[in-house]
């Protein structure tokens, strides 16, 4: 059997598995051992599986992941997420579309101490739909915006998946959250825009709302300034050198911990709550770094990486050409896995492709570049059909609205997010302007 032949039946084996609802970590690990078997043999795929899991996991790298998920947790138990929508909808109520567009502002800032786009998505979700809702919005735009909206959670700084990547790709987490800022405030401004035409184009979605007073303004600006707080301890603390990323995201967990005690939101059981949430979803994304690892030793074996790469440096195309259907072949395999397996299956592939092409950009700032890149793409991938992983989280919050409805409103965001990731793709500068501050 040839190299590529075996890949393929790899990759062949593992969906297969994937749509007989295997776990994904169990479906890669499968294929990967398989591999590794018919090309090694029985006694050095026991040898590799004796090390394999412990230099992985004996990164101290890999801590800053269960920190920033529980500093998450604690936000979502905690309450923050009432205050930060209370506060948008107070500033951008009185705008056609306001509160769409205040859901989009709350989405961005529960990112920002959050991490997680499912996470933003569900937890923003329960505060906002019911609100639009209540106000005459249709289901359409706003489960719409609060699946487009929780995509900020991975955009904006902390992410999950950038740390992913760093780590992958042994590269500084504090300068990929730097690089990753620019564009996230990009997609928000992008996705507000979308709001404001779509209901101006297409009335009846979104009806007239008045506009809060100046004291309900500043009422419920007095909710969201330990969120402020947080954010300027975490992130100023990481760029001005003060801690590192993993210190940071401890930082942040006992901050916001003690936030939300202090509101009154946090009790025994919900306290508990957190630190299971965190181990379960942690515990999850550690098998799919074992499965990812297993099944990219098998494909190492293969050479097929390396072979692809000089295919494709033998084509002639331009560098961004290459780029660019790099980013194409993301989507697609977004709208059918779940970013984090995305990212553990394809980085150790593509990345070396890129690390080669000749993009006028140093190393570091390439590296740098084409994370922030894979972010977007993996964002519009959580939209998209016929997965679209936030769609469906937020469409189980609003049973009244069909599915297929909830698929046409997050059609206007998409075409933000292929406009912006156009944008990166031909501007690195937009990405790497923060970065270059940074020494």
């Amino acid at each position: 059997m040839d190299a590529l032949t075996l890949a393929l039946g790899l990759f062949a084996i593992m969906l297969v598995l994937m749509a007989m609802r295997v776990p994904i970590a169990v479906s890669m690990f499968a294929a990967g051992f398989i591999g590794y078997l018919i090309q090694a043999g029985w006694l050095p795929v026991a040898s590799h599986l004796k090390t394999y899991a412990y230099a992985r996991f004996s990164s101290y790298d890999l801590s800053v992941i269960p920190l920033f998920l529980l500093m998450g947790q604690f936000a979502t138990k905690g309450g923050l997420s009432r205050a930060l929508f209370k506060f948008a909808a107070a500033l951008l109520g009185g705008f056609r579309g306001g509160l769409a567009m205040a859901t989009v502002v709350a989405c961005a800032a529960f990112g920002s101490i959050c991490g997680s786009s499912i996470a933003t998505a569900a937890t923003i979700g329960s505060v906002a739909l019911p609100e639009m809702k209540r106000h005459g919005y249709s289901g359409r735009l706003a489960t719409a915006t609060v699946a487009a909206g929780g995509t900020l959670g991975i955009l904006i700084p902390p992410s999950v998946i950038l740390v992913v990547y760093a780590i992958l790709t042994e590269q500084n987490i504090a300068k990929l959250f730097a690089a990753a800022f620019i564009p996230g405030l990009i997609a928000m401004a992008g996705y507000m825009l979308a709001i404001s035409v779509y209901v101006r184009l297409v009335p009846g979605h979104a009806p007239e709302h008045e506009a809060a007073s100046r004291e309900q303004l500043w009422s419920s600006a007095r909710g969201v300034w330990p969120i402020a707080a947080i954010f300027l301890t975490v992130f100023g603390g990481i760029y001005g050198g003060v801690f590192t990323p993993t210190e940071g995201a401890a930082v942040g967990a006992a901050c916001t911990f003690v936030t939300a005690l202090a509101r009154g939101e946090l009790d025994w059981r919900k306290f508990g709550a957190c630190f299971y949430s965190t181990a379960t979803a942690s515990a999850m994304i550690f098998m799919i770094f074992l499965g990812a690892d297993m099944l990219n030793s098998a494909l190492a074996l293969t050479q097929v990486p390396n072979r692809l790469a000089e295919a494709i440096g033998a084509l002639g195309l331009a560098p961004l050409a290459v780029v660019g259907a790099i980013l194409l072949f993301y989507i697609v395999l977004g709208c059918v896995m779940d970013e984090l397996s995305v990212i553990l299956l394809t980085i150790p592939i593509f990345f070396p492709l890129i690390m080669g092409l000749d993009l006028g950009l140093p190393p570091s700032e390439k590296a740098i570049w084409f994370g922030v890149l894979v972010l977007m793409v993996v964002g519009i991938g959580l939209l998209s059909p016929p997965v679209g992983l936030n769609v469906y989280v937020v469409n189980g919050l609003d049973r009244d609205t069909p599915i297929a409805e909830s698929y046409r409103g997050v059609l206007p965001f998409l075409f933000t997010d292929l406009v912006r990731t156009g944008l990166l793709l031909v501007f690195p500068v937009l990405s790497l302007y923060l970065v270059r501050f940074m020494r």
